[in-house]
């Protein structure tokens, strides 16, 4: 469902099992409902932020998303993996992903309940999570083919676990 033809209310008749906040233009609180979303169901089920999607999750917590000071539209960059998170579990520790993006979380404005989970050599964030609320977001697009298909993959299976796992269902695959 698209985030601005969806409100809160019909997602919660619907009951999700998780959700995913996906890439798009603009910023995150000109993102359709996301803002509105991520106060509905944070916490509640498993949520996957890519790109704007883990902007909005930023601002959600309270962090700020400045403008880049380099422009990233389709250009790959390799990522490190700063500390031990279930979305990355069977990840290496540096792969290549795609970033599409002109605006960054802002890392001097993350709470201490978000952690910085990925980053690339510079030091800007590239992914985030709370794993005790099921909250990750990532700054590069793990669909693209220009991310390591393997790690892109696998990220995706990690986040299906965490809602397998959330769900009560075994978490197999």
């Amino acid at each position: 469902m698209k985030n601005d033809r969806v409100d809160v209310e019909s997602l919660m008749k619907i009951n999700p099992e998780s959700i995913i906040l996906s890439p798009g233009p603009g910023r995150p609180e000109d993102a359709g409902n996301m803002p509105q979303i991520l106060d509905a169901f944070l916490g509640r089920v498993p949520i996957l932020g890519v790109c704007l999607g883990h902007q909005a999750i930023a601002e959600a917590y309270g962090a700020t998303v400045p403008h880049a000071p380099i422009l990233m539209h389709g250009k790959p960059s390799d990522v490190e993996l700063m500390r031990r998170d279930p979305l990355f579990l069977g990840c290496p520790e540096h792969f290549q992903a795609a970033r599409y993006h002109s605006l960054i979380v802002d890392r001097t404005t993350i709470p201490a309940d978000l952690l910085v989970t990925a980053q690339i050599h510079d030091g800007e964030i590239m992914a985030i999570s709370d794993p005790q609320r099921m909250v990750y977001g990532v700054q590069f697009h793990p669909e693209s083919i220009m991310t390591d298909p393997d790690v892109g993959k696998q990220i995706i299976r990690n986040f299906l676990k965490v809602v397998d796992v959330h769900n009560g269902q075994p978490a197999v695959m």
